[in-house]
């Protein structure tokens, strides 16, 4: 069984009210929701939240697709582990089944990269090879530490940029894993983790966490690219 989780809250800091916020006339939540739902491939989408409009706005669009579960006072406010959450959600839906947990600051990812995440992660756990996968970003760029320390190149022989050895940023797109693989491990990448790479110059990958990336989601989905 696949289940998708939507962890909400009611309150943000920088963009006021952002994931009920409208995006060129739609809650932002919609975008993403939205794209679970048109795979077909989720049995339940959750959406673990403390707000009361949250949940009456997904339960008015998805109907009985959709749970709310209400989140307590004690998984409330801003310093929580999304760990916590996660264990709450789990511990409240079964542990047989497997999730595919995402936010709704990725308005921009598909319906088909969703399914593509999907199949890998399913064929590749009956493989016995992969207990979670989850999305990265590919960069070709020059790295370094916080002391200034190369991470992937040595200046004293400048190859080119593309052939630079890549590194991957977890971009928080999406994460699949069991329940098993996570409760055994407390987080949600597991001891047989794999990566899903995404181009850098994928709109997927945005995330919106400021005002700037909101006005760049706002302008992308202007164009038509995304429904």
């Amino acid at each position: 069984m696949l289940t998708a989780l939507l962890p909400m809250k009611g309150n943000s800091e920088r963009v006021p009210q952002k994931n009920i916020r409208p995006l060129n006339g739609k809650p932002l939540f919609f975008y993403v929701a939205d794209s679970i739902e048109k795979t077909g491939l989720f049995e339940k989408l959750v959406i673990n939240t403390d707000s009361t409009d949250i949940g009456e706005m997904a339960t008015e669009r998805y109907g009985d697709w959709v749970k709310i579960n209400k989140r307590p006072v004690e998984l409330q406010g801003d310093m929580v582990s999304m760990n916590r959450i996660i264990q709450h959600d789990i511990e409240s839906i079964g542990v047989e089944h497997d999730y595919m947990q995402m936010h709704s600051t990725s308005p921009l990812l598909s319906p088909e990269t969703i399914a593509s995440a999907v199949r890998i992660y399913s064929e590749q756990k009956k493989a016995g090879t992969l207990d979670s996968l989850f999305s990265v970003t590919a960069i070709y760029s020059r790295l370094y530490d916080k002391d200034l320390r190369p991470i992937n190149h040595d200046p004293q022989i400048l190859v080119r940029t593309q052939d630079l050895d890549v590194v991957y940023e977890e971009n928080s797109a999406f994460y699949l894993f069991s329940g098993e693989s996570f409760l055994a491990n407390n987080h949600r990448i597991g001891k047989l983790g794999k990566s899903f790479p995404m181009a850098r110059n994928s709109i997927e990958c945005l995330d919106i966490d400021e005002m700037n990336d909101w006005l760049l989601a706002e302008q992308i989905v202007r164009t038509g690219l995304v429904k």
